[in-house]
């Protein structure tokens, strides 16, 4: 008899230490310390994913194959396995204690072409058009050989022949 009630007391305390660590209740965002939200404790910038720029969504057009699509975008963060027709590009930014940024591009395909493009950033000729081709004119200097130490010593003396 006493077994008995030693183990329906055991139970009950193991029911109460499980039920006790569980929370109905999970805390919306993970704090690591009070001092974080001071102005004058620095939080370093965290990127995360694809960076997309609206230059490059403006290239993308509708029938274009995957590899096409990956040279002007890159990999895509995520890929279904069992859905291989959709691409997701996902960009994460949070500036010191400014609020995080979330940018989402998602690519759907159909035989192997680009057939739909949701998101955030949608592709727009206008915007594409507005942006023309600019001329990029690059100045080399003439080259002008820097001679080391011991040749412009050898040189001077006279054992290393002048060019």
């Amino acid at each position: 008899m006493r077994k008995l009630v030693y183990i329906s007391i055991l139970g009950c305390l193991v029911a109460l230490a499980t039920a006790s660590c569980s929370r109905d209740k999970k805390p919306e965002e993970y704090r690591g310390s009070v001092l974080e939200d001071l102005p004058f404790v620095y939080k370093m910038t965290v990127q995360q994913g694809n960076i997309i720029t609206e230059e490059m969504v403006d290239r993308l057009e509708l029938g274009m194959n995957k590899r096409q699509v990956q040279f002007l975008l890159g990999t895509p963060l995520l890929t279904d396995f069992f859905r291989t027709d959709r691409w997701d590009y996902t960009y994460t930014i949070q500036r010191g204690h400014d609020p995080m940024e979330i940018r989402y591009l998602t690519l759907y395909f159909q035989d192997e072409s680009l057939a739909r493009i949701e998101g955030d950033i949608r592709p727009n000729p206008a915007r594409a058009e507005a942006r023309a081709p600019q001329e990029m004119v690059v100045t080399v200097p003439d080259y002008q050989e820097r001679k080391g130490l011991i040749k412009r010593g050898l040189e001077t003396i006279g054992l290393e022949p002048k060019d």
